[in-house]
């Protein structure tokens, strides 16, 4: 994005590219540069490979300002971040006694020794800034190189967070400027990922053009689609505007299909839209096992509008709990959405609320019929006067399935709520 700083993270460790282990400092050292204004371009994992991490840096530092490196300090001789750093930019490496005796100092508070080998983690690039690090061995080093500045960083989050919202989060506030990141979460449902952008791109497709620019990104999820919208400019006002120009720009294409406009989650605006009427809901599930109750009772504060939950598995439950009639069953089947219905309806009486949902399915892998696929989900909606329920054929699988019902539940009475 023209305007401001771009940086590069790369994230170092072959144990990251294994299936046990997940780089989750990335999206810290990113919340702290996105604060400053400094937009991430792209961010990597690196395993323990001169070649790779040599690689990678001079690729970031050929087309960013800034360079993030979050481990490879420790003592062993797969920890190469400090070398290789050192390397690319042609400075020796040397010891740092204060290095050696702070570590020496922190062992022996332990009763311990330092091994010989954790000298290596007082080799400083000459030139280097050493950032102190009160929760471990390893230090930190910044450098500046014309246009670049590079942090070196321990993998520990708790080192790691210390030195990038301290001494680093300072030292680039005085690079980035003025110039800073504004951003919008926009959430929406009823649609793919193909479809909303379909919609949304001939408006999209013009902010680019105007002044300060606003870049759009599209993500797709289970039932849900985000849209982020993301400007940079030293005008603060003039790139909020800009972005509410720019959501109402789509709250008129997307109409009921927006969920929110500032990131808050599904359950979130359902719960709140509960709150305002005063109004109580009852949850009768079958295939979701009681996953779209949990949805809404994540939320703080729930237990003013959820007043209870009903995982009616059987026919024998449906019938007992909720009282469905057993003609019914037999009829329909357990899948059907005059069964969704009865049990929306069941589950509204006996628990004496505004709001009954009943939810029933064939989540997979086995279960399904020609004429009712693995997949097949009716949700339905009892609000006593009036009443919706819908079929869905979801893919995937058995979670998937699961998560999809849920969702599309919880939106179904998000619309039946806006409906009044």
């Amino acid at each position: 994005m023209a305007g401001g700083l771009t940086a590069a993270i790369l994230a170092v460790g072959s144990e990251l590219l294994t299936a046990h282990k997940t780089d989750t400092n990335s999206l810290y050292i990113s919340e702290v540069l996105n604060d400053l204004g400094i937009a991430v371009a792209f961010k990597t994992i690196v395993g323990d490979r001169r070649d790779e991490l040599a690689a990678q840096v001079a690729h970031a530092l050929a087309r960013h300002e800034v360079l993030i490196l979050c481990g490879g300090l420790g003592p062993t001789d797969d920890d190469l971040t400090r070398e290789v750093v050192a390397a690319h930019l042609g400075l020796p490496l040397d010891e740092d006694p204060a290095i050696v005796e702070a570590m020496e100092q922190r062992f022996a508070a332990r009763g311990w020794k330092m091994p010989a080998i954790n000298r290596r983690q007082a080799q400083v690039p000459r030139g280097a800034v050493v950032l102190g690090n009160p929760h471990g061995t390893a230090p930190g080093l910044w450098l500046e190189r014309g246009a670049h500045a590079i942090a070196l960083l321990p993998g520990p989050p708790r080192e790691m967070k210390a030195m990038m919202g301290g001494d680093v989060r300072r030292l680039l506030a005085g690079r980035a400027g003025s110039v800073r990141l504004r951003r919008r979460l926009l959430r929406i449902a009823g649609k793919g990922e193909s479809m909303v952008d379909e919609l949304v791109a001939p408006v999209y497709s013009q902010w680019l053009k105007q002044s300060p620019p606003i870049e759009t990104t599209i993500l797709a999820g289970l039932g849900q689609v985000e849209l982020h919208l993301v400007t940079q400019s030293a005008d603060a006002a003039s790139a909020d505007a800009a972005l509410h120009r720019a959501v109402s720009e789509i709250e008129g294409v997307l109409g009921p299909d927006l969920i929110s406009t500032d990131g808050t989650v599904l359950e979130a605006v359902v719960g709140e839209l509960l709150r305002q009427r005063g109004w109580w809901v009852a949850f009768a599930e079958s295939c979701t096992g009681g996953l779209a109750t949990s949805r809404m009772t994540d939320v703080a504060g729930s237990s003013d509008y959820v007043e209870r939950s009903i995982v009616a598995y059987s026919n024998r439950a449906k019938t007992e709990l909720l009282g469905v009639s057993p003609a019914l069953l037999a009829e329909h089947g357990a899948v059907s959405e005059p069964v969704a219905l009865a049990m929306a309806a069941g589950i509204r009486q006996r628990a004496g609320v505004n709001i009954g949902i009943g939810i029933t399915g064939i989540a997979g892998p086995g279960g399904g019929t020609e004429q009712k696929p693995v997949g097949t989900v009716c949700v339905a909606i009892d609000g006593g006067e009036a009443t919706t329920v819908r079929t869905f054929r979801f893919p995937g699988s058995r979670d998937m399935v699961k998560q999809m019902s849920a969702n599309w539940a919880i939106d179904m009475l998000r619309r039946y709520l806006l409906k009044g």
